[in-house]
């Protein structure tokens, strides 16, 4: 009986079984790859013989791993939190205060977050430029604290799942609109807040583009992924090193989805489409 449930539970979910294998195939391969000899990676075998743990300890001689670190840590730790201060009061408004505008703000929203990034890149470095910040990671954070249109968008399509009622009987009590926000829509959208937040850690974690034009002159500002990058190039033949660094730079991402992938699932599955 087992047997004929695990087959068909294979059956039911080929597809997804296959799509899983082909996703982590790549994961499987990087890893296995971190442990082999320099003269091993370019023998095509797939399993190390011998394990050359010696290639992570190598990776934290060679590169400073936690510098890359600390930087991502600070970019995406502020950034999420800029990002949550100023995004959710401004989704709420949208979903839940009716005011004269309101569609054209929204509009507004959707185009910011329609808009490549590399059409306004040219004035906005200009600015950074003579506010001599250029080198730093301030022009990659602080434009957080003015709002991320996407989180914006998403927290507002959130919102406008909650009835509206909660926030009657709390205005009703006296309770004003911060009050409503703080202690009513904040406590009910946390799964929202979650997926949001999960979205702009990992898109931070991730640049490449950012740090590349704005701290590629100043190697005590590189973040984790410009690092790697560079540690590739300067490394480029030693590839047992290279997937080292590779793997521990994607375990944190993989460690935080593990522990808020319910929050992260449960926002997305929640968050509806109203206008």
């Amino acid at each position: 009986m087992t047997l004929k449930r695990g087959l068909t539970f294979v059956g039911e979910h080929a597809l997804l079984t296959a799509l899983a294998v082909i996703f982590l195939i790549p994961v499987v391969f990087v890893a296995l790859t971190s442990f082999m000899g320099g003269h091993q990676t370019l023998t095509g075998a797939l399993w190390p013989h011998p394990w050359e743990w010696a290639n992570y300890s190598k990776a934290f001689h060679t590169a400073p791993l936690g510098r890359w670190f600390a930087n991502s840590l600070l970019y995406a730790g502020l950034s999420t939190a800029f990002m949550l201060v100023s995004s959710v009061p401004m989704a709420y408004v949208l979903a839940k205060v009716r005011f004269r505008g309101a569609n054209l703000v929204f509009f507004a929203v959707i185009v910011a977050m329609l808009l490549p990034p590399q059409v306004t890149q040219v004035p906005i470095y200009v600015m950074w430029a003579q506010l001599r910040v250029v080198g730093t990671l301030v022009p990659l954070i602080l434009p957080h604290l003015f709002g991320n249109a996407f989180s914006v968008f998403l927290l507002r399509q959130f919102f406008l799942t909650i009835p509206k009622e909660y926030a009657d009987a709390a205005r009703m009590d006296g309770t004003g609109e911060w009050g409503v926000l703080l202690r009513v829509m904040v406590p009910m959208a946390r799964p929202g807040i979650a997926a949001a937040s999960i979205f702009m850690f990992f898109q931070c974690w991730n640049d490449y583009y950012g740090p590349l034009l704005y701290t590629s002159e100043n190697p005590a500002h590189w973040p984790i992924a410009y690092g790697l990058a560079s540690f590739h190039g300067s490394h480029s033949t030693d590839w047992g090193v290279i997937m080292a660094v590779t793997t521990l730079a994607t375990l944190p991402v993989v460690v935080v989805f593990f522990f808020a992938q319910r929050a992260f699932v449960e926002g997305i599955t929640l968050t509806g489409v109203k206008g």
